[in-house]
C-alpha cells in the first residue's frame, strides 16, 4: 500500500511537470489574448489545480501513513507546494487583470508568465530529483 502511494505521488509530480510544459507551450504559441484566456480557463487552470491537488492529497495520505513524521523531505515538499501556489496565484492574477484592449499587454505578460512557469518547473524538477535519486 505504501509503495503504491509513493508511485501515485510520483506520477502526480510527473503530471505537474507535464502541465507546466503544456502551459509554457500554450503561452509561447498563442498570439491572441482572448484565445489564451479561454484555453486557460477551460482546460489548463482546472487541470493544473487538479494535478496540484492530487499531489498534495497523496502527500498528506503518505504523511498520515508515516504517522505525521515531519522529516526534512516532507517540510521541503510542503514549502515547495506553498511557493508553487503563491507563484500560480500571482501569474493568474496578472492574467485576470490583463486588459485585452491594449495592444502590447499580452506581449508584456508573456515574459513574466514564462519566468514564473520556468521557476515552477525548476522547483518541481529539483524536489523530484531529490526524492527520486537521493
Amino acid at each position: 500500500m505504501y509503495s503504491m502511494g509513493l508511485s501515485l505521488h510520483s506520477i502526480g509530480a510527473i503530471g505537474i511537470l507535464a502541465v507546466i510544459v503544456l502551459n509554457l507551450f500554450l503561452l509561447i504559441s498563442t498570439k491572441e489574448l482572448g484565445k489564451y484566456k479561454r484555453m486557460m480557463s477551460v482546460v489548463l487552470i482546472p487541470l493544473s489545480e487538479s494535478m496540484l491537488g492530487f499531489v498534495i492529497f497523496t502527500g498528506i495520505v503518505m504523511m498520515a501513513a508515516k504517522h505525521l513524521d515531519f522529516t526534512l523531505e516532507n517540510i521541503a515538499m510542503i514549502a515547495i507546494s506553498l511557493v508553487y501556489i503563491v507563484l500560480e496565484v500571482k501569474r493568474l492574477k496578472a492574467l485576470k487583470y490583463l486588459n485585452a484592449s491594449k495592444e502590447k499587454a499580452f506581449d508584456a505578460y508573456k515574459p513574466y508568465a514564462r519566468t514564473i512557469l520556468q521557476v515552477q518547473f525548476l522547483m518541481v524538477i529539483l524536489i523530484s530529483i531529490w526524492m527520486w535519486v537521493i
